[in-house]
């Protein structure tokens, strides 16, 4: 199916249905965030009822975004079931989390992704895996549907694009990422104010939990792999949250030499969740799919049921098999 073809199967899911549950994967990032108030946005403008629901909260930081206050959580659960459903930005149907208890019997699902990794798990899939990010496609079914984003879509997306290509540096800035920014702009998205609340301010839990971890920054033997590790009780000590672990696997990426850096996270005795970036020699999407988890070439992560003393030598080895089968 060309990418015309999937656009208008989209636009025809939308127009011929009402009452929406719009679903973006577990512990949502700025992409996943923005996509589900930017499908929430469009569907306003259709005239169509929608909940947006999330398993779990949404990022402070991301506080500003049109109508993310609204977005239910496992901890405010809907007490109905929908039989029309829209995910945004997940990989693979797991990564809905708890919304999946909301689906009515019969349900019918449009799946919105940019992710390699993701199986077509929807009725109908709007798949891109060349775009930078899931509001990227949002953005071409928007126009597809002539609605013209205002200052509060141009946002969200906005935010979305920024997020997923690290502030436009990552490989994913194309030309059209570019093109679509410019054109956020000049419909009312705040440049300035976007790139230093996304980019450059912290929380002190975010900065001692910096110190923490590099603490524990290490190498293998020939400096390609770094990696570091925290814990739940790091969280509490340091007075971080979740959300600010975000970027802190880069640290190690970003050292010359390293070609993947991975962050451990151990979030139960028996239970570590793994990020991985990788500098473009080897696809970590590839080794997280071996651990049951997926992603982008560039950056993916998974989840592992073991302890951390287990886990780190097993991912290590898997990713250091993934070096030099790549030589």
């Amino acid at each position: 199916m060309t990418w015309s073809d999937q656009l208008q199967a989209a636009a025809e899911f939308l127009r011929e249905r009402d009452d929406f549950l719009v679903v973006a994967h577990v512990q949502p990032d700025g992409d996943a965030i923005s996509s589900t108030v930017a499908t929430a946005w469009l569907l306003g403008k259709l005239g169509k009822t929608y909940t947006m629901y999330n398993d779990g909260p949404v990022p402070s930081k991301l506080g500003y975004l049109w109508s993310s206050d609204s977005i239910a959580t496992a901890a405010s659960k809907p007490e109905r079931k929908f039989k029309n459903v829209i995910t945004v930005d997940c990989a693979d149907f797991g990564r809905c989390g708890t919304a999946t208890e909301l689906f009515e019997e019969g349900y019918e699902l449009l799946n919105v992704d940019h992710h390699p990794t993701n199986d077509g798990f929807g009725a109908v899939n709007l798949i891109d895996v060349h775009a930078a990010a899931t509001v990227e496609i949002l953005y071409d079914l928007i126009g597809l549907l002539k609605l013209v984003p205002d200052e509060a879509a141009a946002t969200a997306i906005y935010t979305g694009l920024m997020t997923d290509t690290g502030g436009f540096r990552y490989s994913n800035t194309s030309a059209k990422v570019m093109e679509i920014a410019s054109s956020l702009l000049r419909a009312g998205a705040n440049g300035p104010f976007l790139a230093e609340t996304l980019l450059e301010r912290m929380t002190m839990g975010q900065m001692r939990m910096i110190q923490k971890a590099l603490t524990r920054l290490e190498f293998s033997p020939d400096q390609r792999i770094g990696w570091l590790w925290v814990t739940g009780d790091d969280l509490s000590e340091t007075g971080a949250s979740n959300e600010d672990l975000e970027g802190l696997v880069n640290y190690p990426r970003n050292v010359e030499g390293v070609e993947v850096g991975i962050l451990f996270k151990q979030n139960a005795p028996d239970s570590v969740k793994i990020s991985l970036r990788s500098a473009g020699a080897v696809d970590v999407a590839a080794v997280a799919q071996q651990f049951g988890g997926g992603g982008h070439v560039r950056a993916a992560g998974c989840r592992v049921s073991a302890n951390l003393p287990e886990t780190i030598p097993l991912v290590i080895a898997a990713v250091q098999k993934a070096l030099d089968e790549a030589q």
